[in-house]
């Protein structure tokens, strides 16, 4: 499959069990969840209309478990004033699902914009505190922002103030890049930032650059939190911020993901 594509029907069998993530589970799983994709692919033009409703007959338990977890995050910052800014959005699935959120919880609040850090092009750079991560994981597709825009463009539609955009994508590393979004942002407090960049250098760099734009009962969210697989998230939190001087909370379906309340 070229990279500027969406997959084919040709295609699918090979992208349903073509990932080092899902290779590590046992056999049985694996042979389930190959099965189920084949399912989806197969009734997804089917559905008609109601497709997007009917499709949830294939979410499987994790995916079901995540949006429960930002579900219970978002509610957290309803009375915390500031955007959201995600570091490491890959497909940009939370990023539409806080867009949704915002759109059950707090419809009329458009100052609650939603901004999204990435390169699109995986890892750009890893380092010795990363793991066995390598350069290009996690990649998408040539040009994927623009898809990533539509479709954000579409879910806001789909709430009130429509017509007003609400969200922002910031293309690059993000060690560099928030340098620029926070200089042409001067107004914006940050009342949620997602940490999902697993590596180290950009974890630290961004949350020592960020720090001046919280405000008591900012949440600060780690997606890979007291994991082996990639340590630098733990060591650049722990070196800006000081594990003992935290209060980490984690989620009972997310054993990797934690949040904690600054300034609490």
């Amino acid at each position: 499959m070229t990279k500027n594509a969406l997959p084919g029907t040709d295609e699918a069998s090979s992208i349903r069990t073509n990932s080092k993530w899902v290779s590590s589970w046992p056999v049985l799983e694996q042979e389930n969840n190959a099965r189920l994709f084949d399912i989806a692919y197969s009734l997804m033009p089917k559905y008609g209309y109601g497709w997007n409703a009917h499709s949830v007959v294939t979410l499987r338990r994790q995916s079901i478990s995540r949006i429960l977890y930002y579900d219970h995050l978002y509610q957290k910052i309803l009375n915390v004033p500031g955007v959201i800014c995600e570091f490491g959005v890959q497909w940009g699935a939370t990023l539409a699902q806080l867009i949704s959120l915002r759109g059950l919880y707090e419809p009329y609040n458009y100052a609650r914009v939603v901004v999204g850090f990435d390169t699109f092009a995986g890892f750009p750079e890893v380092g010795e505190n990363d793991g066995h991560s390598k350069v290009g994981e996690y990649s998408t597709l040539d040009s994927y922002e623009l898809v990533l825009d539509e479709l954000l463009k579409i879910h806001e539609s789909f709430s009130p103030f429509s017509h007003k955009k609400k969200y922002q994508l910031v293309k690059g590393n993000a060690s560099d890049s928030i340098d620029g979004w926070l200089k042409e942002n001067p107004h914006a407090i940050i009342s949620m930032a997602i940490f999902d960049m697993d590596l180290y250098k950009p974890t630290r760099d961004v949350l020592e650059k960020i720090i001046p734009r919280l405000t008591k009962g900012s949440l600060l969210v780690f997606d890979e939190l007291n994991c082996e697989h990639f340590p630098g998230e733990t060591m650049a939190l722990n070196e800006v911020l000081g594990l003992n001087n935290l209060s980490l909370k984690t989620h009972p379906h997310q054993p990797f993901r934690a949040w904690a309340v600054f300034g609490e």
